[in-house]
């Protein structure tokens, strides 16, 4: 992406994407870092500029058909029925819940698309690697999973659970009608300790204290802590679905996708998959 498209594109009197070494674009870094530490969680708002906004929902909108969509039980940790059977019966893993959104994989995305180009970008990549206090960013090996579309249609949600990656870049591209609102627990766990009983609590619904809510408006870039954090998204209302672009990056190249992990989001796998020996961790944490 040229710097005239990003200039298009991104409100850089705001967020100084091309220049993030000037005093506006170190305190923009600075205020994203402090947020990113207190509670593992930064918005930049209205991040596309409000021209832009109409195209971003119709591409998104677009897409949204060429998404694997199913339903399925799952845990907070995504773990598999052998798995969880050899886990005690107080364990959050054995709390069943119903996950119903459904994603678009990169290769279904165009490269001319906005959130495409975006995710391409040096200029996105620098500046997210710097809010992320990290000296580099690397686009995913993983042809399906590097960047994807969540849609997630009235009625259903994404329930509750934690990230594979430590980080997680996203964009909400379509807001539904009513509901689908962003809940995270910040630092729930930590890379030491899983805080099961907290984890518990929450997923069953007898303690909200540590739950944020967050209300997302198209164009939003939200910087996001995921591992840590238990999260999820509420069910939209209305007749419009809630889209959002995920941007996946990693601190080393070439990271693909497990063949068990893409299978369940996308419902198929490719040769490159079955090629990766293993995935990158970050921790000995539950997935």
């Amino acid at each position: 992406m040229s710097d005239a498209e990003i200039a298009r594109l991104v409100d850089l009197s705001r967020y100084p994407l091309l220049d993030p070494d000037i005093d506006a674009g170190r305190e923009l870094v600075d205020r994203a870092r402090r947020d990113l530490a207190a509670c593992g969680c930064s918005v930049l708002r209205g991040f596309i500029r409000p021209d832009q906004l109409d195209e971003l929902r119709r591409e998104g909108a677009d897409l949204a058909s060429a998404s694997y969509d199913t339903v399925e039980t799952v845990n907070a940790y995504n773990l598999g029925p052998d798995a969880v059977r050899g886990l005690p019966d107080e364990h959050p893993a054995r709390i069943p819940m119903r996950r119903g959104n459904a994603f678009v994989a990169r290769d279904r995305i165009p490269a001319d698309a906005i959130v495409h180009r975006l995710y391409t970008s040096r200029a996105f990549q620098r500046f997210v690697a710097l809010c992320f206090g990290l000296p580099a960013l690397y686009e995913l090996g993983d042809p399906l999973a590097g960047l994807v579309l969540n849609v997630i249609t009235p009625g259903r949600e994404h329930p509750w659970h934690f990230d594979t990656n430590e980080f997680t870049v996203s964009m909400l591209t379509q807001a539904p009608d009513r509901g689908g609102e962003f809940e995270y627990c910040p630092n729930i766990r930590t890379p030491q300790r899983e805080n099961l009983d907290a984890v518990r609590a929450v997923v069953t619904g007898a303690d909200r204290t540590p739950v944020r809510r967050l209300v997302l408006d198209p164009g939003d870039l939200q910087l996001f802590q995921g591992r840590y954090a238990l999260h999820r998204v509420c069910p939209p209302g209305g007749g419009r679905s809630r889209h959002t672009a995920i941007f996946a990056y990693s601190e080393r190249p070439g990271v693909i996708g497990t063949v068990a992990r893409t299978r369940q989001l996308f419902g198929r796998v490719l040769p490159e998959h079955e090629a990766a020996a293993s995935k990158v961790r970050v921790d000995a944490l539950l997935d």
